[in-house]
C-alpha cells in the first residue's frame, strides 16, 4: 500500500505511518522513548515513521528502522492497521511484525530503547501503543 490522500472524519489529512513491532523469540518487543522536542516527548512507542509519497509500508518501515535504530529489516509481515486521533495529527498506523533483522538496535536519534515482554513495565505509553501490546499479550497467552 502507498500513502493515500485521505481525510479524517473531521476533514484533517490522514498521516500514514509504518510501525515496526520487533519481536524476539521469547516474545520481548522493542520500545523507544520519544525524544525531547517531539509531540509526546518522553512517551514510549514502537519505532517507525511516516510513509513518503509512493512508498510502500514495507519500504517505509525498512527506511525508518535503519534511520532510527541502525538495523536492516530482513523479515516483516503486515499485522494490523489502526487509526488514532491525536490532537496534533490523525494517523493510520500500519503495524508490521519484524522477526528477522541484521544489526543490534541502538537509538540513533538519542532515544532510549527497551526490550520488554508484554505486559510491559515502561510508562507512559503512547495511547496508540496500547492496542498492539494487548494483541501481543493475547497471542502470548495462547
Amino acid at each position: 500500500m502507498t500513502a493515500v490522500a485521505d481525510a479524517a472524519p473531521d476533514g484533517r489529512p490522514v498521516t500514514e505511518v509504518a510501525v515496526g513491532v520487533m519481536v524476539q523469540p521469547d516474545g520481548a518487543v522493542l520500545l523507544g522513548q520519544r525524544p525531547a522536542g517531539k509531540p509526546y516527548a518522553g512517551y514510549w512507542e514502537f519505532p517507525g515513521g511516516k510513509l513518503e509519497a509512493g512508498e510502500t509500508v514495507e519500504a517505509a518501515l525498512a527506511r525508518e528502522l535503519h534511520e532510527e535504530l541502525g538495523v536492516t529489516v530482513e523479515r516483516c509481515e503486515r499485522w494490523h492497521v489502526l487509526e488514532h486521533d491525536y490532537p496534533h495529527a490523525y494517523v493510520r498506523l500500519h503495524f508490521c511484525k519484524v522477526t528477522v533483522w541484521k544489526g543490534e538496535p541502538h537509538g540513533r536519534e538519542g532515544q532510549a530503547l527497551a526490550w520488554r515482554r508484554p505486559p510491559v513495565d515502561v510508562a507512559p505509553l503512547l495511547p496508540a501503543a496500547l492496542p498492539p501490546l494487548k494483541w501481543l499479550e493475547e497471542e502470548l497467552a495462547r
